[in-house]
């Protein structure tokens, strides 16, 4: 028998025990930076943070879907109604900076749609959730939270989007390490289209969850990424009651396709 809450708080837990692993890499001298196949950056904490989360929800049952374990082929993977989709340490090369910008990401895709997702921030000790049944939340101070079950999980949290300033600017995210031509023509063309308009750079998934949390209006993703970046934002987003969809179309990204590359996307709240 499925048990929503339990799979959300096993996987809340495993995002926090991940992260107290991510900042004792953090915080040693030596980073102990690899390089993959793509020349892309592969840490000790990215190896440490997917062996906890692994250990942890592998046990429903339900399969994995990792950036550290992308080898799986679609000929398996088209067979799996619901699936795991985790990224380990979204922002490795923020990561690296010792910016504080980089996330653990957890995510519960059901036939391509994300329906769940968990989001944690170590350094600043936030957390981001949502399931499609609940509605999306956030949790400042996790650490001091005394989270033991779910129900002190979700009576600790606040809902999004929170209360924002009307008369703020429109505000666009956008990120900080891989900005594009395509990006910043779109920021000029709603500079043209809005009396003030505010551009923050940010790493990782921060960018989808500060549209989650209504800080922000619009995140435009004119560039590669892959499903296991987007999966848990997009739960998140979408549980917020924003939208994430393609730039070309207009429909939401899926997921578990055969390339794992998405297109390009843009969140927005309504």
């Amino acid at each position: 028998m499925e048990n929503r809450s339990e799979w959300l708080y096993v996987a809340v837990k495993s995002s926090l025990e991940a992260g107290e692993a991510i900042l004792a890499v953090y915080d040693a001298a030596d980073l102990q930076v690899e390089r993959k196949a793509d020349d892309s950056p592969l840490t000790l904490a990215d190896r440490r943070s997917h062996d906890i989360i692994k250990a942890a929800i592998e046990g429903f049952g339900i399969p994995v879907l990792s950036e550290e374990g992308r080898g799986i082929a679609f000929a398996e993977r088209k067979n799996w109604p619901r699936m795991w989709i985790v990224d380990p340490l979204d922002g490795t090369k923020e990561f690296i900076k010792r910016n504080g910008e980089f996330t653990v990401n957890i995510a519960l895709a059901e036939e391509g749609i994300p329906t769940m997702g968990i989001i944690y921030v170590p350094v600043a000790d936030t957390l981001y959730f949502g399931d499609l049944e609940s509605g999306a939340f956030k949790l400042d101070g996790c650490r001091h939270a005394g989270i033991d079950n779910i129900d002190s999980l979700m009576k600790n949290a606040l809902r999004l989007p929170l209360k924002q300033d009307e008369n703020r600017p429109f505000t666009i995210m956008g990120s900080r390490s891989h900005a594009t031509p395509e990006l910043e023509a779109y920021v000029e063309a709603m500079r043209r289209s809005h009396d003030q308009v505010d551009f923050i750079a940010a790493g990782s998934s921060l960018k989808i969850c500060r549209v989650a949390e209504g800080r922000a209006d619009v995140y435009p993703r004119l560039g590669p990424t892959m499903e296991w970046d987007t999966a848990a934002g997009q739960a998140i987003a979408m549980a917020s009651g924003a939208s994430v969809v393609r730039h070309d179309d207009g429909t939401p990204l899926a997921y578990n396709k055969e390339d794992l590359l998405n297109p390009w996307f843009i969140v927005k709240r309504p």
